[in-house]
């Protein structure tokens, strides 16, 4: 027998907790085949941050926006290239594969694009200018997909593919993010079988305990590498690993499946990055960075219902808390933040941050905007809010004591400035950067919720209102273009550089960033409510010997006398030191 590479070796060590019952020597090679892997590839430098402030990731959909006659990728790539480019390095690309349903999240074939969006040519044309993240559907797959019917008829690839269980199984403890029934069957010439579904009958979970489905995926995801993509986000990845009697989310055997999908990624493109989506308590979402060694990136979920919260109740005191306890990231990692997405604004990574009470008026006040809110079944069977739907714009239509107000654009603009100052790198989703109002309209006509923030423009359309500065599309667009770029050249704006909340009360949310070689502070100070705020300048403790000057407004504070004056929302960026 050959004597064994490192990487070998370190790939059967996470093939023995995974797969005791089989041969992980053989297992080990067919994964290295499966990605494209020959022997032992150098190893990637460890705690390597590939990011800096400069990045800017955007979240869209492939047909997003559209003109006639032409593929929606092309499309989209022109609109990025004409308005985004120098804002966005990174594109996160949603599902662009056939699908059945979930708008793309239920996928029928992983290696093809979807004939109406455009094909392979597109997302490698758009990798050329944007660096590309993919999603990586690695839950569930559709029932309409060949490897569902090859299991229906007891075929391979997919006669062993699905997770199933039995109706008398002890099912009480798992943890489900929606309300239909777990379990669907599936009835052949053989007899009946029972399949697990976590989000719906259209889309059946897969199951990681056969190596077939490994190394199915490595496969794929040696194609979207092949194909420019770099970013892999692991959707819904925290349901991956399933037994019965237990709650079925965050399972050992799911952290050690990050744990070998990054060693193998990383060998095979020490450029690519993880990312996984985890629409769970902060503390279990912390979790999924491992020690370094699982996801790059955590989407920091808990940020958009406490930001939210924070401005349409004018206090902080939540966001604050919740940030203090929030580590430092270490080299190597990093938060991706963001404050809307194609889903709704998450209430389970609210859970033990926010009071029930909070949550409660938080909804109240959303449905008031126009939102919608979907539930959950919780495991005493009671339905619960698991997410609020409704357009960022439409969210930041008032407060939660008054109403719709005529502070709309202001607080707005303050939510991107938080995320664009905090820790982590910020990610837009394309209906922000816009300002997209709610689509009711979508709503009425799919019968989901989740439509009301997945508009589909027609592009002369859209061009027509951002060419037009009266109107809020165009004026959100040049003010957060604006901040974006400033924020681009601070090296204390860098994803990893220090950051330390400052209190100055419930009304003011601020915190102070510092550049990796500490040449750097800035203090970021924003007024979260709807009323004019004074701050004493000798409450943020400049250094007396340095001329601080605000970034985004350029006054100039020398005069350790003045207080700081801010109008409802406004924000200040304070600085030693303005980067180039």
């Amino acid at each position: 027998m050959e004597a064994q590479t490192d990487l070998e070796a370190r790939i059967e060590q996470h093939l023995r907790v995974l797969y005791p019952q089989h041969d992980t020597r053989t297992v080990s090679a067919r994964c290295l085949k499966s990605i494209g892997l020959e022997g032992d590839e150098s190893t990637p430098m460890p705690h390597r941050n590939l990011w800096n402030q400069k990045d800017i990731a955007l979240i869209t959909y492939a047909d997003c926006v559209r003109r006639p006659d032409e593929a929606p990728l092309a499309t989209l790539h022109g609109f990025l290239h004409k308005h985004y480019q120098g804002l966005v390095s990174l594109v996160h690309l949603l599902p662009f594969f056939p699908y059945s349903s979930d708008d793309g999240f239920s996928v029928m074939d992983y290696t093809e694009v979807n004939p109406s969006h455009g094909g392979w040519e597109d997302v490698e044309r758009l990798a050329g200018d944007f660096k590309v993240m993919g999603d990586l559907v690695i839950n569930h797959c559709s029932s309409r997909s060949r490897w569902f019917d090859n299991y229906k008829k007891r075929l391979d690839p997919g006669a062993s593919y699905f997770f199933e269980a039995e109706p008398d199984a002890n099912l009480t403890a798992v943890v489900r993010p929606r309300t239909s029934p777990l379990l669907k069957e599936v009835v052949d010439e053989q007899g009946s079988r029972y399949v697990w579904c976590t989000f719906s009958h259209d889309q059946v979970d897969l199951d990681f305990s056969n190596p077939d489905v490994l190394c199915e995926f490595l496969t794929i995801i040696k194609l979207y590498l092949d194909k420019g993509i770099t970013w892999f986000r692991l959707d819904a990845v925290a349901f991956l690993w399933k037994v019965p009697g237990t709650t079925c989310i965050n399972l050992p055997q799911t952290h050690e499946i990050i744990r070998l999908l990054r060693l193998l990624i990383e060998h095979r493109q020490p450029e690519a990055v993880i990312i996984t989506e985890t629409n769970i308590p902060n503390s279990e979402n912390l979790s999924y960075l491992g020690n370094a060694n699982e996801a790059h990136l955590i989407y920091n979920f808990s940020l958009p219902p406490l930001l939210i919260n924070t401005l349409l109740t004018g206090d902080c005191t939540y966001l604050k808390s919740w940030l203090l306890t929030m580590p430092p990231s270490q080299a190597g990692t990093a938060y991706f933040n963001f404050i809307a997405s194609h889903d709704g604004i998450g209430l389970r990574p609210a859970e033990g941050l926010l009071s029930e009470w909070e949550i409660q008026s938080l909804v109240g006040t959303m449905r008031e905007f126009g939102g919608e809110v979907s539930y959950r079944t919780g495991l005493d069977g009671e339905q619960k809010p698991y997410e609020i739907n409704i357009s960022l714009w439409n969210a930041m239509a008032g407060t939660s004591k008054s109403g719709p107000d005529e502070f709309q654009f202001d607080r707005f603009v303050c939510a991107h400035a938080v995320m664009l100052a905090l820790e982590g790198v910020p990610a837009f989703y394309f209906h922000s950067l816009i300002a997209t109002e709610n689509d009711h309209a979508r709503v009425a006509n799919t019968g989901h919720f989740r439509s009301i923030n997945r508009h589909l423009w027609d592009a002369e359309e859209l061009e027509s209102r951002l060419h037009d500065e009266s109107l809020h599309h165009a004026k959100v667009l040049i003010a957060i273009g604006k901040l974006i770029r400033l924020r681009q050249r601070q090296p204390a704006f860098h994803p990893n550089a220090i950051q330390y909340i400052l209190h100055l009360g419930p009304s003011i949310f601020a915190f102070w960033r510092q550049s990796p070689e500490r040449k750097q502070t800035i203090f970021a100070v924003f007024n979260i409510s709807n009323q004019p705020q004074t701050i004493p300048l000798s409450e943020l403790n400049l250094f007396a010997t340095q001329v601080w000057r605000d970034l985004v407004g350029g006054k100039s504070y020398e005069d350790r006398m003045t207080p700081i004056k801010l109008a409802p929302y406004q924000f200040i960026w304070l600085s030693n030191y303005e980067g180039s």
